[in-house]
């Protein structure tokens, strides 16, 4: 096997595990060899079948969803600004897709699959709306600061996270719920809301993955891509859509979670580089299986009370946001 493929292969690896281990844990723990015949169809009781395929696969699938589309966003923003430090979270991209998530919520909870699809749609406009307003507040002079552009993402994203808390204080019915989605839990269950996020978080993510070799390019800058025959305002604009599209999915069925889009991308370019053809795919894998973990972590800690995610990848990824912020002004 060719040294290339290994990352792949590890990561896969570690995909299923974290699957395998979200649907076997819970108040309720599952051994791992009744859960293989379940999904082979060799038996199991009824409520064994309940547990498994009603409430922990739907759930896990849309966490693995989740991950995926984080950091897949995170390694395209990265690539795109240029920037280690940018992430769908830093840079206002979630805040702004959960401002328009909640506003659409508070016209009335979906409850059907049309209403479903409306919620992301909101929640993508928000998002690309934000992270087109930060870029130009920090843009000056034909250059991003990367400084400027988290100073702008943190203005904007707490603007958005204020007009948020506000529409939840004017939804008292709701506030619990929201509540919990905003510090990163969806309180969704059940194989809906995973057909609903899939079409978006696929389609985004399926154009950020052929995006990689314009990703490379663009790091010599605009001007020497176009020298290299790359139409660089239009694959910038089309990142930039996928992306955000993708965040805003992630953000409207599973609430603002922080940090993945920031710790995957970067640790993978340290371990196997920055070639975004494999950066971009491998970024999908890592983020997919960190959220799985985080998230059995969450429903363990506090058992039988489930800790929101969005703690969890919070307390991970804040120190490392801190020392990756030292690390870049030492290299300044």
């Amino acid at each position: 096997m060719k040294s290339s493929a290994l990352p792949f292969v590890w990561l896969g690896l570690l995909l299923v595990f974290s699957l395998t281990i979200s649907v076997a844990v819970g108040s309720v723990a599952l051994p791992l060899p009744q859960i293989g015949r379940l999904l082979l169809g060799q038996g199991g009781d009824e409520m064994t079948r309940v547990i498994v395929f009603g409430l922990r696969l739907p759930h896990a699938l849309l966490m693995l969803l989740t991950g995926a589309a984080l950091a897949g966003s995170g390694a395209a923003y990265q690539g795109l600004f240029r920037n280690p430090l940018a992430d769908p979270y830093l840079l206002g991209a979630a805040s702004g897709a959960g401002l328009t998530a909640i506003l659409a919520m508070s016209l009335g909870w979906p409850q059907t699959f049309l209403g479903y699809l409306a919620v992301p749609a909101a929640a993508f406009f928000g998002a690309l709306g934000t992270v087109l307003l930060v870029y130009s507040l920090a843009r000056e002079r034909q250059s991003v600061s990367p400084g400027a552009l988290i100073l702008a993402g943190v203005a904007v994203s707490s603007l958005a996270s204020a007009l948020t808390s506000y529409l939840m204080l004017r939804s008292d019915e709701e506030m619990r719920r929201a509540l919990a989605w905003l510090m990163g839990g969806s309180s969704l269950s059940g194989w809906l809301p995973v057909w609903a996020a899939l079409p978006y978080i696929a389609l985004g993510l399926l154009a950020l993955l052929v995006s990689g070799h314009a990703l490379n390019v663009l790091q010599s800058g605009e001007e020497q891509a176009r020298q290299m025959g790359l139409n660089a305002e239009r694959a910038k604009n089309l990142i930039l859509v996928a992306a955000s599209l993708s965040v805003a999915a992630a953000v409207a069925f599973s609430g603002i979670i922080g940090f993945v889009g920031l710790i995957v991308p970067h640790a993978l370019r340290l371990l196997w580089g920055p070639d975004y053809r494999r950066l971009l795919p491998l970024s999908v894998l890592g983020g997919a299986s960190l959220l799985l973990l985080a998230d059995t972590l969450a429903r363990v800690v506090l058992a039988p009370q489930v800790l929101p995610v969005g703690i969890v990848t919070a307390l991970a990824g804040a120190p490392f946001f801190l020392w990756l912020l030292r690390r870049s002004r030492e290299q300044e």
